[in-house]
């Protein structure tokens, strides 16, 4: 169960519309290492997750990522809001404006739509906190980017609170790891899945 908050997590608050940094925020709503992609690996792996404690940051930083996204599309929303078709066309967002106009929708800053082969949930507790490990480190890397290229303030801002929260997950999912490697038999955690294999075959002796 989830209590909403009707505020953003970290304020957005653009004075000056800009579709062509739309155009790279966005990526951070449907893109690859975006934050709807993070939610969702997130959410859908505590259900396979053997140990409580790493259930509990998988779906406390899974919930957290939803309110990120819900800052992205802030975001693309002001930078783009009362646009002229002028504007639109001077600016290249006329490819989206013809099959979105101004709505949100999940793709990347290349256009490509968001896929739910962007992320994995394997249902091994290894394999999946390496995998949100590396997620995290590529989402910072792409706010990292984002940062290179867009110099205005009122995007710069919330963009730098989202890239702090991405190094925080890292560290918290390697905290889950060192936990999980803990609970597990060390000469048997890489080929032995808890939540799978009751007893070790004797391939895995």
């Amino acid at each position: 169960m989830w209590n909403y908050e009707k505020r953003l997590q970290y304020p957005v608050k653009i004075t000056q519309t800009n579709p062509k940094i739309a155009q790279v925020i966005i990526s951070q709503f449907g893109g690859p290492d975006g934050e709807l992609a993070a939610s969702m690996r997130y959410l859908s792996q505590r259900y396979t997750m053997p140990y409580r404690e790493v259930i509990g940051t998988l779906t406390d930083i899974g919930t957290e990522e939803l309110a990120h996204m819900e800052m992205i599309c802030a975001i693309v929303y002001q930078l783009t809001k009362d646009l002229t078709p002028e504007q639109i066309k001077e600016s290249g967002f006329d490819k989206y404006y013809v099959d979105h106009t101004l709505a949100l929708w999940p793709q990347s800053a290349g256009g490509t739509p968001w896929t739910a082969t962007y992320f994995q949930s394997k249902g091994d507790p290894i394999t999946d906190l390496h995998e949100d490990m590396a997620a995290e480190q590529k989402a910072r890397s792409t706010y990292d980017n984002i940062l290179r290229v867009v110099k205005d303030y009122d995007v710069c801002e919330p963009i730098k609170f989202l890239r702090e929260r991405e190094v925080v997950h890292y560290q918290r999912f390697g905290e889950c790891l060192r936990i999980t490697q803990e609970k597990l038999d060390s000469r048997n955690f890489y080929a032995f899945n808890p939540e799978f294999d009751m007893q070790p075959g004797p391939y895995q002796q």
